[in-house]
């Protein structure tokens, strides 16, 4: 374990900052923001992608990931509930992934946590992922399901869905 340099009340700020940043390239579809704020030596593991080193590593993964289905139709990613470790320097979180409504009013989401380790200066210098991804097939799946018994299933979901075997 390392020893922290940085307050409580600066890390809460650092999150909030990195909270915003996100809700806000989930809604305008740029991912650049997001990845700006980490350290340009980051080290994100991703445990379904791996580990992942550098800004420019993580870049083109989140853009990937984020404008390819199903990451293209998840809305946001808010935090249900934040762990402040000061004496490490990290927020630890558990982060949902809504989806788009399918037609209903549905919300179909899943969730993952999230280590961040903060570097200071607004910056983060890891990011720890984990998740069972077979929980985001599953919920995926589901949203795929009522798209398609709603009529409102794209293109891209459906193609999707039978290569992750839900389209009987």
């Amino acid at each position: 374990m390392t020893s922290s340099t940085f307050s409580r009340d600066e890390l809460a700020a650092a999150f909030a900052t990195f909270e915003a940043t996100v809700d806000r390239a989930a809604q305008t579809r740029d991912w650049d923001p997001w990845v700006d704020q980490y350290t340009p030596d980051v080290t994100y593991v991703e445990h379904a992608a791996g580990t992942m080193r550098g800004r420019e590593e993580v870049r083109p993964w989140i853009w990937r990931t984020m404008e390819s289905f199903p990451g293209s139709y998840m809305t946001s990613f808010p935090s249900l509930w934040t762990v402040i470790d000061e004496a490490t320097g990290r927020i630890i979180c558990e982060l949902d992934n809504p989806m788009r409504d399918p037609g209903d009013g549905s919300v179909i989401s899943a969730t993952n946590i999230s280590i961040l380790t903060y570097a200071g200066d607004g910056l983060w210098r890891r990011q720890e992922d984990v998740y069972n991804p077979l929980r985001f097939v599953k919920a995926t799946l589901k949203w795929c399901r009522k798209a398609a018994e709603l009529g409102t299933l794209p293109a891209e979901a459906d193609t999707w869905m039978k290569q992750y075997g839900g389209g009987e």
